[in-house]
């Protein structure tokens, strides 16, 4: 079975060296999501600075799989509730 790395990109390179075993490219992209969204829950006073945040799963030659992107913005509200852009 194949080896798949999670490589995340937030402002820090956090780089997956272990790798997870997994049947496939589907299971890989289920796990991505999961990480993702595992990782956006617990940090995710962070996510809120408008950079991007990305995943990056790579297979065991170092070759780009998968890649997520995420990024999020608070919009202002004015008074009245018109958005300030």
């Amino acid at each position: 079975m194949p080896r798949y790395f999670f490589h995340v990109i937030d402002g820090r390179d956090i780089i997956d060296n272990d790798g997870t075993v997994l049947p496939g490219l589907r299971e890989a992209r289920a796990e991505a999501i999961r990480t993702a969204g595992s990782m956006l829950r617990d940090e995710g006073d962070r996510f809120w600075n408008s950079t991007e945040w990305q995943m990056n799963v790579t297979d065991a030659s170092g070759q780009s799989v998968l890649k997520l992107r995420f990024s999020a913005a608070d919009q202002e509200i004015t008074p009245g509730g018109n958005r300030k852009f």
